[in-house]
């Protein structure tokens, strides 16, 4: 068994797509997608889909690592605002070497605080700096880093 992908449901994935390579460095996974038919129906339980989209390989993994699958379905429900607490998946974190610099990509390319920059001491004596934010359509991500020490 191997985790394979995370999806995000885009209002535009093209523009969402683009975010993610320009600030986390995904890279595209060709070929884009153009998801219609009967079978598209029958896995999704909805009439009529049509689904466009592409894979992005995430940071830190070979050619064969997980993805990120940004779609855009033609309908879409309209989407919840942005907490934390939402039902469902809650966000999905990304290790960096610099919070506070993926923070300041992050605001600079359409995403939004969420949350506080925080740094915590673990009981093993490591440190945890992270922060929440959302990317330009509202999806909440974790930034972190660890360290052996404060600062």
């Amino acid at each position: 068994m191997k985790y394979v992908h995370t999806n995000i449901v885009a209002d535009d994935w093209k523009r969402l797509a683009q975010f993610y390579q320009d600030v986390l460095g995904c890279v595209p996974v060709p070929p884009e997608r153009d998801l219609k038919g009967e079978w598209v129906d029958k896995l999704t339980g909805l009439t009529g889909a049509h689904i466009t989209g592409i894979h992005l390989r995430l940071p830190g993994w070979g050619d064969d690592g997980p993805t990120l699958e940004i779609f855009q379905y033609d309908n879409s429900n309209e989407r919840l605002p942005i907490a934390t607490n939402n039902p469902g998946f809650g966000h999905i974190a990304f290790q960096v070497d610099d919070v506070e610099e993926a923070v300041a990509a992050f605001l600079a390319n359409g995403g939004s605080p969420v949350g506080e920059l925080l740094v915590h001491q673990y009981p093993d004596g490591r440190y945890l700096t992270v922060r929440y934010v959302a990317d330009p359509e509202g999806n909440v991500v974790e930034l972190q880093s660890w360290s052996e020490k404060q600062g």
